[in-house]
C-alpha cells in the first residue's frame, strides 16, 4: 500500500531541507546555487627550494582518489622526481570528513594536523595534494595548479620531459585555463549545483569543452594538447577527470550527456596517457567508486559502491563506431 500523500510530500520537504544543509557542508554555493571552491591554505606558487635536488628532501603528499592529487601524481611520476620527492598516499576518514596518515607523519595522525603544524588557520580545509619540505618543516603548497609548476621545474633526470616548455607554453596555458574551470571543476559544479539552473549551465559548458577538446584532437591529428610530440601539462590536469568518468562522474555527478566513446578522439587520447610509464599505478578504480560513492552521502545516501566497468576496458578497447546517420 503507497504512503498517503501528504506524508510523500512532508517527507520530500524535509529531506530536501535537509539536503540543502548537508551540501552546504559538502561544499559552498551563490545566491544561485552554483557551486564555488573553496580557497586552499598554501595556495601561493613558491621559489624553488634551495635543496629541491636533495635525495628525500620533499614529500608529496596524495589521496587516490582526488583528481586534483592526481595530476600532481602524474607530474611526480612523468617528470621521475622519486628521488628527491618521496610519495605517500593518505587515507580518507569518511566519518570524520578527513584525511588521515595510515602511520603517523611527523607526529601526526591526520592531514588536518599537518597543515596546522605548517601555519594553516584552524579553519582551513585540509587537502591533498601538498608538499612537504623536510628542511623547513612545513607546507609549500597545496594548490593543484601552482604544484605541478613548481614539479615541472624541479631538478630531474635528462630523460625526463619538460610538460611546460616554452614553445608551446601559449596553447598549454590556454587549455589549463579552459579546462581547469569547464571540466576539472565543471563536474563538480554539476555534481553540487543547487538548482536545475545551476546544472544546466554547468553541464552546457563541460560538454562544450569536452567536444573542442575532442574537434582539437581530431582535426590536427596530434597526439596531445600542447600540440608537441609529448603530453604536456593541460594533458595532465585534463586525464585525472576523464580516467574517473564512467566511474563516478557519469553516474554520480549526472555527467551522462555523452558517452566517452562517441568522442574517439578523445577516448584514443585517454588510453595513449594511460600508456605512459607509470601511469597505471596512480589509477585506482576501486578506491574511487570506494571514497566518492560511499563518502558523498548528500549525492549518494545509501552509501551502496556500485559495480562499474573494468578500468581496462576503458583504456585499451577502441571505442564503439557511432551509429549511423538516420
Amino acid at each position: 500500500m503507497a504512503p498517503p500523500a501528504v506524508l510523500v510530500r512532508t517527507a520530500r520537504n524535509v529531506w530536501h531541507w535537509q539536503w540543502r544543509q548537508l551540501m552546504g557542508g559538502l561544499g559552498p554555493a551563490d545566491d544561485q546555487g552554483r557551486y564555488r571552491r573553496p580557497a586552499g591554505a598554501f595556495t601561493a606558487l613558491p621559489p624553488l627550494p634551495e635543496d629541491a635536488a636533495t635525495r628525500a628532501g620533499h614529500v608529496l603528499i596524495v589521496g587516490r582518489s582526488c583528481p586534483w592529487a592526481h595530476r600532481a601524481w602524474l607530474v611526480w611520476t612523468l617528470r621521475q622526481l622519486a628521488g628527491s620527492i618521496d610519495l605517500l598516499v593518505v587515507e580518507p576518514d569518511p566519518a570524520a570528513g578527513r584525511w588521515r596518515f595510515v602511520e603517523p607523519f611527523e607526529g601526526c595522525a591526520t592531514l588536518a594536523e599537518l597543515y596546522r603544524r605548517s601555519g594553516a588557520a584552524r579553519s582551513s580545509r585540509a587537502t591533498v595534494p601538498a608538499l612537504w619540505s623536510r628542511s623547513q618543516g612545513r607546507i609549500l603548497v597545496n594548490e593543484s595548479a601552482r604544484l605541478i609548476e613548481l614539479l615541472d621545474l624541479w631538478p630531474a633526470r635528462d630523460t625526463a620531459p619538460q610538460l611546460n616548455p616554452e614553445a608551446e607554453r601559449t596553447t598549454i596555458n590556454a587549455w589549463r585555463d579552459r579546462l581547469q574551470h569547464a571540466v576539472n571543476d565543471g563536474v563538480y559544479r554539476c555534481g553540487f549545483a543547487r538548482t536545475q539552473a545551476a546544472y544546466n549551465e554547468a553541464e552546457s559548458e563541460l560538454f562544450t569543452t569536452l567536444e573542442a577538446v575532442e574537434a582539437s584532437l581530431a582535426t590536427t591529428s596530434q597526439a596531445w594538447l600542447g600540440g608537441g610530440d609529448s603530453p604536456s601539462l593541460a594533458d595532465v590536469v585534463l586525464f585525472p577527470t576523464l580516467i574517473r568518468w564512467e566511474m563516478v562522474y557519469a553516474p554520480l555527478f549526472g555527467c551522462s550527456r555523452l558517452p566517452l566513446w562517441q568522442l574517439p578522439a578523445l577516448w584514443r587520447w585517454r588510453a595513449r596517457f594511460h600508456g605512459l610509464a607509470g601511469v597505471a599505478a596512480s589509477c585506482n578504480a576501486d578506491a574511487w567508486r570506494s571514497d566518492y560513492f560511499g563518502a558523498l552521502f548528500p549525492l549518494h545516501p545509501s552509501g551502496i559502491v556500485p559495480a562499474g566497468p573494468d578500468l581496462s576496458t576503458l583504456v585499451t578497447t577502441p571505442p564503439l563506431p557511432s551509429p549511423p546517420p538516420p
